[in-house]
């Protein structure tokens, strides 16, 4: 893979279903045009509103329509016959009701509220009142990423607004009303409750008042804290939900009440939540013995359940868990980064909580999917009763497009191929029987059915394909691109990443992840205003058409994609300015979500495929310019790969001077520093240089080397080493080093991880300080790690911390700590740390092991430069005690076959490990000379 792809496709993520017309129209811009005017037409891109720059369809049907209120939600809708009727049949059978209250003209010119909650997650709604679109018309055009010139609709008609509604009151998850419920000596309070999980438990049949008794399940693997509800004859009905469980769970568990009770109603699917009512009874200390700290927290346990159960009520289980993470998702964004959106846009997101569940439910099945298209006719969710009424309703609130027999609907050809897509091939057959009647169709599988398909109807001899699959397919819909594009944005500020998606929910609402307990707390804006959020955005869009330009091998596109980078980074000011905003200067760390940081990325990945291509001119034009505009540890290897191509071109004075100038640079670290070094040394000799630099020893430092003789079992060029083990099976050379130091070598003991063990133990040991409360560090909830980990700033805003913790480690503390966190924290996830692959014992073997000074030095290296030290380490790990088993020693092995050499990183971190005081030393595995005859 070339160099920097990997990392530019960690950034894009999820891929968006289509790219936005202002990037299209950037990206298909003559590339012969000024540079100047391509950097001004980029930057005037930028700086139109995305969501107000889209171009209308000009359609016969967009003609002016009065607007009448809703008698029964009060909102405004287009008095046409079709809208009224089905608005009026959705708000009747979701049972909505108007509000009687009116807004002030300052209240209704104010934007909504978007104080910040608590340190968590909270649901302080952002709710609207109904929102309706425009109706569909009965021709619209559509359109995918390949051409996606201009938006299926114009959006200032989509919403209509009544001026009189106000928005609803928002309701704080953190400060539920409490009822007025508490224990007065021996007495009972009964609760309002639900019995979960009833698909897990037996098909026991309900009725109502049956009597209940709850049991604790300790063994349970996903919840300690489960509590089980069972019939007075021992039959498994369910669970309490999981929140009021944790709560309720410590008083059962130390005795200091007796729950029981019955089934209040029945609901209409078996397997959804059942209420119940809960009798409990606190019971007397004196007589049972209660803990004496569970005494004094009576009181504040019991008013936590309480809340809880305040919270279920506002929240009834039976609200499938993705429907509730999906409008938590959109609550937390509105409710912190609603200065990024329109109103238009607020008033749009707003208006899903509006619609009925089934709605919300649809609508949320099919985003998660891949699409775009799907047949009306395959779409079957249990939780979703009637989809047809609900993709009604989703078309007329402007979420979802449908394309339906009895319209003339107009379908281009882009977006042909994602519609015959869903034919079966059966189906594919018929339809190229029926329209090629004259020709003799030979191709069978889907691929090449399709591919022909396609041809016929691109060359015109198929003018009748649309009417035919779209009557054969029936009703099919697809996201609309607004919805698609604004909840695109939404998921990537919640996420602050391209990587996460709603199914992190689902990890953790199934209790397969856990993410650690940190404070979220964001003293200053990631995007301080709607333009710097555009600009990234498109430049996430450019990087995303970069990597599928290399996947298609579309060269011209990349290209283009590399101009576009080039161009911004050449007219953008300076990287530092880039940071300052309103008078204030945000973290250095947050240069991630800029523009600047994503199109240095693409440039970075674009020398990649220039030095692939032998165009070197043009990777050493983007080299330099990248060098120099910006200041961080990228500038070690754009250093490197100056020098290097300036030597492929001949310059080898100037690539002498560009390493000596990488040398001095306090950016360039590690791996990279040393590589240059070494350059420096080769290029330098006399005449050039005299005079051998001060660093020359340490280079040329001798490291210890081992060979062993193996028996390989193949030697190909290009082919995975595989040798016979001394167990007389095929292993690789790390396997078969391993064996060899387990037995001749030494009786060591060890792991092959590279450099995941050492990520593992310092994560382990500095976890306190990665999770430590740091301003701007943690601003979701779904982080494994804090934003500046790989930055100077770790070090800088964490020193006394940083510090003492690295005194303990020194003073040999280290396996105590390694042992507290492992059992504190277990399964969490960490940056860095794998619970799985490293067992408890190793671990502790291995720091017992080791000096507690090397092991200090080793986490201080990380502490300072996380980016710089995290790979590159030696193969093997090796341990082993001494006779006495007070003390033992390690050693780090660099593991190479017989056509590997070591990197320049591998030999920067031996050369650090050696000057920690390590044994460390680089194994050479050979094969058996072949015997001769």
């Amino acid at each position: 893979m070339l160099r920097g792809r990997e990392s530019l496709i960690r950034l894009v993520g999820k891929r968006r279903r289509a790219i936005s017309p202002a990037v299209a129209q950037l990206l298909n811009q003559n590339p012969s045009s000024s540079s100047a005017a391509s950097t001004s037409g980029s930057k005037s891109v930028i700086g139109k509103d995305l969501a107000g720059a889209e171009v209308t369809n000009k359609v016969e049907e967009e003609r002016e329509v009065g607007l009448v209120s809703c008698p029964v939600c009060g909102a405004s809708i287009r008095g046409t016959d079709y809208n009224v009727n089905s608005h009026l049949d959705i708000c009747l059978k979701r049972g909505t009701k108007r509000k009687l209250s009116q807004q002030t003209l300052l209240q209704f010119m104010s934007p909504p509220s978007c104080k910040r909650g608590g340190n968590g997650i909270g649901v302080n709604s952002l709710d609207m009142d109904l929102v309706n679109a425009d109706p569909p018309t009965n021709e619209c055009i559509l359109y995918t990423s390949s051409c996606a010139s201009s938006l299926e609709e114009n959006h200032e008609d989509l919403i209509s607004v009544d001026e009189c509604s106000s928005p609803r009151n928002s309701e704080t998850r953190d400060a539920p009303v409490l009822p007025e419920s508490s224990f007065e000596g021996n007495s009972s309070t009964v609760l309002d409750t639900y019995i979960v999980g009833r698909k897990f438990c037996d098909n026991v049949e309900l009725e109502q008042d049956t009597q209940i008794i709850l049991t604790r399940d300790t063994q349970n693997v996903k919840d300690s804290n489960a509590i089980k509800v069972t019939s007075t004859r021992l039959e498994m009905l369910g669970y309490l939900p999981r929140e009021l469980s944790k709560c309720l769970a410590p008083l059962l568990d130390y005795n200091c009440i007796d729950c029981e009770g019955s089934v209040a109603s029945l609901p209409l699917n078996p397997q959804d939540a059942v209420p119940i009512k809960l009798s409990c009874h606190k019971k007397d200390y004196s007589e049972h013995g209660t803990n004496s700290a569970i005494q004094k927290d009576f009181s504040s346990l019991w008013k936590t359940v309480l809340v809880e159960v305040e919270r279920g009520k506002q929240h009834p289980p039976n609200v499938p868990r993705y429907q509730q993470n999906f409008n938590l998702l959109i609550e937390d964004v509105m409710r912190n980064h609603s200065h990024l959106f329109t109103d238009k846009e607020m008033l749009f997101i707003g208006s899903f909580k509006s619609l009925s569940d089934a709605a919300q439910r649809l609508f949320i099945r099919l985003y998660t999917r891949k699409g775009p298209w799907f047949r009306m006719s395959k779409i079957s969710y249990p939780e979703i009763t009637d989809p047809p009424t609900a993709a009604e309703e989703l078309k007329e609130a402007g979420y979802l497009y449908l394309l339906q027999p009895r319209d003339n609907m107009k379908v281009q050809e882009c977006d042909m191929e994602n519609i015959l897509g869903l034919l079966t091939v059966a189906e594919l057959r018929e339809t190229l029987k029926t329209e090629l009647l004259k020709e003799r169709i030979n191709c069978t599988c889907r691929k090449e059915l399709l591919k022909c398909l396609l041809s016929a109807y691109e060359s015109g001899n198929c003018r009748n394909l649309q009417k035919r699959i779209t009557e054969r397919m029936g009703t099919c819909v697809r996201i609309a691109h607004f919805a698609d594009e604004l909840l695109w944005r939404v998921q990537r500020l919640f996420f602050l990443n391209g990587e996460q998606d709603l199914s992190a929910f689902l990890l953790v609402d199934i209790g397969v992840t856990k993410y650690p307990n940190y404070v979220c707390d964001a003293s200053h804006r990631i995007f301080s205003d709607r333009c710097h959020l555009l600009e990234y955005e498109e430049a996430i869009q450019v990087a995303q058409v970069m990597d599928e330009s290399l996947d298609k091998n579309n060269m011209k596109m990349v290209e283009r994609c590399i101009e576009i980078s080039e161009n911004y980074i050449c007219s953008a000011p300076m990287e530092e300015t880039s940071l300052i905003s309103a008078c204030v200067f945000k973290p250095r760390f947050f240069s991630c979500f800029t523009a600047w940081w994503v199109y240095t990325k693409v440039l970075t990945l674009g020398v990649s495929v220039y030095e692939r291509e032998r165009r070197y001119e043009d990777a050493i034009r983007i080299l330099k310019s990248l060098l120099q505009r910006t200041r961080d540890s990228r500038r070690g290897y754009w250093t490197l790969r100056l020098s290097v191509n300036l030597e492929h071109m001949g310059y080898f004075n100037e690539s002498l001077l560009v390493a000596e100038e990488g040398i001095g640079d306090p950016w360039v670290r590690a791996g990279s520093k040393m590589a240059l070094q070494r350059r420096v040394l080769r290029l330098g000799k006399p005449p050039r240089r005299w005079k051998l630099p001060s660093f020359a020893e340490s280079v040329r430092q001798n490291i210890p080397e081992v060979n062993i003789v193996g028996r390989p079992v193949n030697g190909g060029v290009g082919e995975k080493n595989l040798f016979y083990g001394y167990n007389g099976e095929l292993c690789g050379v790390e396997e078969l080093a391993l064996q060899y130091f387990a037995e001749e070598g030494g009786g060591w003991h060890g792991v092959h991880s590279e450099s995941g063990i050492w990520m593992t133990i310092f994560g382990l040991l500095m976890w306190d300080v990665i999770f430590s409360d740091v301003p701007n560090a943690f601003c979701s909830k779904f982080q494994t790690g804090p934003l500046d980990l790989d930055t100077d700033d770790f070090y800088e805003s964490r020193k006394d911390l940083i510090e003492s913790q690295l005194n303990k480690i020194q003073g040999g503390m280290a396996e105590e700590i390694l042992i507290t966190c492992w059992e504190l924290h277990y399964g969490e996830l960490c940056r860095g740390v794998n619970w799985e692959r490293h067992s408890l014992s190793d671990l502790r073997a291995a720091v017992f092991c080791m000096k507690a000074r090397s092991l200090a030095s080793i986490c201080h290296h990380l502490a300072l430069d996380y980016r710089s030290w995290s790979s590159g380490m030696p193969d093997l790990l090796l341990w082993r005690f001494y006779a006495n088993s007070t003390c033992g020693e390690v050693k780090l092995v660099e593991v190479k076959g017989p056509r590997d050499r070591l990197s320049e990183q591998q030999r920067a971190w031996i050369l650090v490990l050696m000057d920690c005081g390590f044994n460390a030393e680089v194994c050479k595995v050979s094969p058996a000379p072949k015997a001769q005859d």
